[in-house]
């Protein structure tokens, strides 16, 4: 069991295991806003609700450089698992300059691709096959990009996340 974990000002920060943010909880360096219904945790002394969200008692300032890093799957997650050229099922990805041309690895030139796709494209551009992406490339945004492993949460994340976005 995972627990989100909030900064003061109600901003994501990170997932944390339920053990952790017990822990957190119990020093009182975090307060529970949402726990699990009818499963609580008992203690030597008193009973805890089992976090679900919890909120730190002080804030914790993040450095503002904080970027998503890119990955496979991040590229696939960003794209809706669809192709960027023909709108079919993705699952692989595809430089739009080709890495054979100097194209970079990065959110601007990366873009999820269908098997078909990619074999027919080749090392050429998009531009070169007369074929135009879909949608517009760029670094992903939002509350569930900067915390890390939110993509497989709990629904009771989901108001805070959106905060975030």
């Amino acid at each position: 069991m995972r627990t989100l974990v909030l900064n003061a000002g109600y901003e994501p920060l990170a997932i944390v295991s339920f053990k952790r943010a017990l822990v957190l909880v119990m020093n009182d360096k975090a307060t529970v806003i949402e726990h699990v219904e009818g499963e609580p945790v008992w203690g030597t002394r008193s009973s805890y609700d089992r976090p679900a969200v919890i909120i730190l008692t002080r804030y914790v300032r993040v450095p503002s450089t904080r970027r998503t890093p890119v990955t496979r799957r991040g590229v696939l997650r960003r794209d809706g698992f669809r192709c960027g050229y023909c709108g079919a099922s993705a699952t692989t990805i595809d430089h739009v300059l080709p890495r054979s041309r100097g194209g970079a690895d990065s959110w601007e030139n990366l873009v999820a691709c269908c098997l078909t796709c990619n074999n027919v494209k080749s090392d050429r551009t998009p531009q070169e096959m007369g074929w135009s992406l879909r949608f517009a490339l760029g670094a992903p945004r939002g509350g569930s990009w900067a915390v890390r492993g939110s993509e497989r949460g709990d629904p009771r994340w989901e108001p805070y996340l959106a905060l975030a976005a």
